[in-house]
């Protein structure tokens, strides 16, 4: 018998199938963020990305439903770059030693941000060269 997790897979035994519109890249990247409500800034780094949201490892407790302002820190080509996006805690959970892991959506993205992330995705994935 199958079973549904949290993140919309079934498992059967060991294997696990996924029902994702994107791919997922295991990454680690840094990242600023701040909950829109609040003046409080802190750091974290991402566990995944994909076109429609990010992992995301933070110190600071949310949960579900709150809005982050998250700014992305990543090298492609030759040039660091940042993109920022208004996005929103689906899911999070405490980890160890006041750390919290957070699934988010993307809710609002600049044109030109939007175009390097995808692009910097695309560069990563074997099957788009």
């Amino acid at each position: 018998m199958a079973q549904r997790d949290r993140e919309g897979g079934y498992h059967y035994g060991v294997a696990k199938f996924e029902e994702r519109a994107h791919p997922r890249f295991l990454l680690n990247l840094p990242v600023e963020y701040y909950p829109t409500k609040s003046a409080l800034r802190g750091l974290g780094y991402t566990g995944n990305a994909s076109e429609g949201g990010l992992i995301l490892y933070l110190r600071m407790h949310v949960k579900a439903g709150d809005f982050l302002k998250v700014r992305l820190f990543f090298f492609s080509e030759t040039e660091m770059n940042t993109i920022e996006m208004l996005s929103q805690v689906i899911w999070a959970e405490k980890m160890e030693k006041n750390e919290y892991r957070c699934g988010i959506k993307f809710v609002e993205v600049s044109p030109t941000d939007w175009e390097k992330f995808n692009r910097f995705l695309k560069n990563l994935s074997p099957i788009s060269h």
